[in-house]
């Protein structure tokens, strides 16, 4: 399945890279990122409180 994802967000970074130019490549491709964190994180693959918490030495 992953491979085929890797596919369709690459054909989309194109597109957007293609026709919006490099901040429309850059927007998708920020977007992109935070929703795979979020898909993780719903998954319960990865824990963000961890990563966003402060710990104190």
């Amino acid at each position: 399945m992953w491979p085929i994802v890797g596919l369709a967000f690459g054909t989309v970074l194109g597109l957007a890279g293609a026709f919006g130019g490099f901040a429309a490549f850059a927007l998708v491709l920020v977007l992109g990122v935070v929703g795979f964190i979020a898909g993780r994180a719903m998954e319960g693959e990865i824990d963000l409180a961890e990563i966003f918490t402060r710990r104190s030495a």
